[in-house]
């Protein structure tokens, strides 16, 4: 933790300052892990009053952001939903339905009244003497400072930035000139009938949009710089079929998909390690049947990293390939050597003519909602501390953050979470404590620590990126962050929180 001194910040508002609004917890984010987190909380925590606090207009988080054409889960939507709230549709769902669904669990569990939309935290600090969170808050419609308080805070921002997108640093770019967009700023009024399109990136947004835009297109141009992996499939799920077929109840086929799911992806994670190549040429011969005769596959579809070291993107009905075949969408596997007044030239030499580029790049990290934290007046360096078990932070105070799975659905981990920090608050005020601090143990101070995700079992480029900005964790429990579900639904429901890990005030 950075030891530079930061103004105080009183718990109590002074003479012209805004008047505090106090919670026992402040939720960061209406996004589907703050949404499930405030269900949780409501139910097993009923005693405590919460408030959400959201950014942006409405809740949704990337699902509200993100609103380009074909915008869709690349998760299955029963292990992406909630555990206690049924899916009932195709497993791979689209953006607009996802909302919906987020919708009727805010209003099932009448959590509107909780979410402040518009309220954007600027600055957190922690009080050790009056046992708070202080946090200065920006009304982004009408900037009028507020300022609240909490006795636990609950981050449960996401990982990007909303408001920011990645574009490299390509050279004479600013020489383009047709229409540049990125797909988190998707222009309403685009019209790309008859264009030529050039997609720069393969991965799940650039596999996503493509289909949705190549029937209308004049052409469109997949540009990577190295393939991706697919997995392709049916968007349906027999077992869950069969199961409403027998009208089992919802509850049940929920469960029982979500099941069968988690333990199928368990496989395939375990085969990643364990037999690589056999993955890999079964993900490889699932693609090239799909692809026309004569289609360069080594080029454009076999990647050269193993599978699982990048996400997987998800081919409903493998929809991109059917475009690839009927000539409207062509894949350069080169780099960009500069952009022209018409297009991008690659490395090839090669021009592609393009009305519109499509920057399909990823995006920036935030590191805790992008919050400036300090702990009684010092400024906080997550970079230097230590995560407890990818949920809590070493020397920082009532503090948990969300961050899911890489490999499975994110709400997994954010349902497991959830309950976690409920068990916590619970045990807290069983033990009437105020305070619980993550500190590593004598034995611990000398452990090997390393990054918060290890580049051999997980590299993307925003996450490589950003890995110098977020904590390290260490090379034992509970100073680990997991990323298997198998592994962590039996951990967490049963981690010991008196092992003296996390220190009681």
């Amino acid at each position: 933790m950075a030891t530079t001194l930061a103004e105080p910040l009183d718990a109590e508002a002074g003479p012209g300052l805004p008047e505090i609004d106090h919670f026992d917890v402040v939720i960061v984010g209406a996004g589907i892990s703050g949404i499930g987190a405030a269900c949780h909380l409501a139910a097993q925590c009923p005693d405590k009053r919460f408030v959400i606090l959201e950014a942006q207009e409405t809740f949704g988080g990337t699902w509200w952001t993100h609103r380009y054409p074909g915008v869709r889960s690349d998760s299955d939507l029963f292990t992406f939903g909630y555990r206690f709230k049924p899916w009932l549709g195709a497993p791979i769902a689209s953006g607009e339905e996802i909302n919906k669904y987020l919708g009727e669990v805010i209003d099932e569990n009448r959590l509107a009244d909780r979410i402040r939309y518009r309220h954007r935290i600027e600055r957190a600090a922690w009080s050790s003497k009056n046992h708070t969170w202080t946090l200065d808050v920006v009304r982004t419609d009408t900037r009028q400072q507020l300022v609240f308080s909490a006795n636990f805070l609950w981050v449960c921002s996401g990982y990007y930035r909303h408001d920011e997108v990645h574009i490299p640093d390509w050279e004479r770019l600013e020489t383009f000139q047709g229409t540049l967009i990125h797909p988190q700023q998707w222009p309403e009024d685009l019209d790309w009938s008859g264009k030529r399109i050039v997609v720069i990136g393969s991965g799940a947004t650039a596999a996503t949009l493509i289909p949705a835009i190549a029937e209308q297109a004049g052409h469109v141009t997949m540009l990577q710089r190295s393939p991706t992996y697919y997995f392709v499939r049916p968007n349906v799920n027999e077992l869950a079929e069969t199961l409403r077929e027998l009208e089992i109840p919802d509850e049940w086929t929920h469960e029982i998909v979500r099941r069968k799911i988690t333990r199928d992806m368990d496989a395939i994670t375990r085969m990643s390690f364990e037999q690589p190549e056999a993955l890999r040429q079964m993900l490889l011969d699932s693609v090239r049947a799909l692809l026309p005769d004569g289609f360069d596959f080594e080029r454009h579809f076999s990647p050269s990293y193993r599978p699982w070291q990048q996400r997987i993107a998800v081919l409903p009905e493998g929809d991109l390939f059917k475009w690839i075949r009927a000539g409207k969408v062509t894949v350069v596997t080169d780099h960009i050597r500069r952009f022209t007044p018409d297009g991008v030239e690659v490395g090839s030499g090669q021009l592609l003519p393009a009305d519109v580029i499509i920057a399909a790049t990823g995006f920036n990290m935030n590191v805790m909602g992008d919050i400036a934290f300090c702990v009684d007046d010092c400024p906080v360096d997550f970079a230097q501390t230590v995560t407890y078990r990818g949920i809590m932070f070493t020397e920082v105070p009532n503090l948990a953050y969300v961050f899911g799975y890489f490999r499975a659905s994110w709400t997994l981990r954010a349902d497991l979470i959830a309950e976690f920090v409920c068990r916590l608050l619970t045990h807290m005020a069983e033990l009437g404590a105020e305070v619980v601090t993550p500190r590593l143990r004598d034995e611990e101070s000398e452990m090997t620590l390393g990054p918060w995700v290890d580049p051999e079992n997980f590299n993307p480029g925003y996450l490589t990126r950003s890995l110098h900005l977020l904590p390290k964790q260490g090379d034992r429990e509970p100073w680990q962050l997991l990323h298997e579900y198998s592994t962590e639904k039996e951990i967490l429901p049963s981690a010991d929180l008196d092992d003296g890990s996390l220190v009681y005030a």
